[in-house]
């Protein structure tokens, strides 16, 4: 529904460029899915039809990696955002897509435990 779909351009141009030197390239348009069937409908719907797919994190890439050189949709992920389950005997968690690495530590507060900087590794759901 509207309050997670926008074709507003100002939404569009937000999620068509990075931190890098590559110059804005929109997508179409913009969906918040906030579930793992969401995201696979919706991704099952763009395959169908041939509509190419961009994932969108927070922006803050270096590779240009969110251009949507060819338009299509992309896919916000910040609303999927949960810590589902934290092994402290074997130091892993697993997140959702949307989960920033300051959300994380933020979690582990106290725990002994942080994710720094660069780590290799961050897998979702």
């Amino acid at each position: 529904g509207a309050p997670n779909v926008s074709t507003a351009t100002a939404v569009r141009e937000q999620h068509g460029h990075d931190e890098s030197m590559h110059p804005c390239a929109p997508p179409d348009v913009v969906v918040w899915p906030q579930a793992v069937g969401q995201v696979q409908e919706l991704a099952a719907l763009c395959h169908r039809c041939r509509v190419p797919m961009v994932p969108f994190g927070t922006g803050t890439g270096l590779e240009g990696g969110v251009n949507a050189v060819q338009g299509g949709v992309c896919f916000d992920l910040s609303r999927m955002d949960a810590i589902t389950e934290l092994s402290l005997e074997d130091f892993s968690v697993t997140v959702e897509p949307g989960v920033t690495r300051k959300a994380l530590n933020k979690h582990l507060r106290g725990t002994g435990l942080w994710f720094p900087v660069g780590t290799v590794g961050m897998r979702g759901v």
